[in-house]
């Protein structure tokens, strides 16, 4: 952890002593192959320092926990569920960029295509801090690949992270105040996933959580797992000390809905994608659903600091 954020900056600094000997020698003295790699360092370099400065946004007491990322279909059925897909698609693809590991816990797919909810646990350097902004409605505005009369349609889903707390925290979970339902796992995993009841179904009753985990063929596991996730949503609302922020923490997708969004993707009648909180936008849609989201995040950290 300690070398990931000290080794990028003696890196810098060492690149920026390279590129002042490279400065003492005058343009026509380089030969095309020291000029490319001088160009090439200093926009290397330029990159790395930007990068160094937003991890200083980064000081939240818990941004560098690793995160509970979960992605919720809004009302809409075939549309929502295919878009909460996508929506899977391009954060996975950004953890892979970030070199984040994740971990997939849960999985309810969608009855015709893509799928209902999926939740990872996402760990890495200040996996919560980069993440944490990216909770809330997520809106899509497409010709549908469903319509046969091709026409428009608006998509929503929404997006909840949570940072993940370690066992130690001060938490009692009642055995009174939990019911556990075991079930038929019905995602990927194996044969034998798929024919044990292997699924574990955790609900918190005095709040009304619900925590399924079925990425594990032991049942234990996956109630372990499952439990340390409530663990960690009922810590955070702890920590808020209000009782009224529960719906925050739980999320309450039935406003999963126009007027609620934080980000709209238009693919059609224009190409944009547009942070409402910001105003940060592109129009350079398929490298954001590709997983490029540095921008709309750091524009995020920066307006929180």
């Amino acid at each position: 952890m300690i070398k990931d954020i000290i080794n990028p900056i003696i890196k810098i600094k060492s690149d920026i002593e390279t590129l002042n000997q490279l400065r003492e020698f005058s343009e026509d003295s380089l030969d095309e192959g020291l000029k490319s790699e001088f160009e090439s360092l200093y926009k290397e370099t330029e990159k790395n320092i930007k990068e160094q400065e937003t991890l200083t946004y980064l000081s939240g007491k818990f941004d560098n926990n690793a995160s509970i990322f979960e992605i919720h279909a809004g009302a809409g059925g075939t549309e929502s569920c295919d878009w909460a897909m996508m929506l899977s698609r391009m954060y996975t693809k950004y953890f892979n960029k970030k070199g984040y590991t994740y971990e997939l816990i849960d999985e309810q797919q969608g009855e015709e295509v893509g799928i209902k909810s999926i939740t990872y646990i996402v760990r890495g350097t200040f996996s919560y801090g980069y993440l944490k902004n990216e909770k809330g409605v997520h809106r899509l505005v497409r010709l549908s690949p469903f319509d046969s009369n091709n026409r428009r349609h608006t998509s929503f889903a929404a997006v909840d992270v949570i940072p993940e707390f370690d066992e130690n925290v001060d938490v009692e979970i009642k055995d009174a105040d939990i019911r556990i339902d075991v079930y038929r796992s019905s995602g990927a995993g194996g044969q034998g996933v798929n024919t044990t009841d292997s699924a574990v179904r955790v609900t918190h009753i005095p709040t009304g959580i619900v925590v399924t985990c079925q990425n594990e063929r032991s049942q234990i596991k996956n109630k372990e797992t499952a439990l340390k996730v409530l663990k960690s949503k009922l810590y955070q609302i702890k920590i808020k000390e209000q009782q009224d922020k529960i719906n925050s923490i739980k999320s309450d997708h039935s406003g999963i809905e126009f007027g609620s969004q934080i980000r709209s993707y238009v693919l059609h009648p224009y190409s944009m994608i547009k942070d409402h909180r910001t105003g940060y936008e592109t129009s350079n849609v398929n490298k954001v659903l590709d997983g490029d989201l540095d921008g709309f995040i750091e524009s995020n950290l920066k307006g929180e600091k």
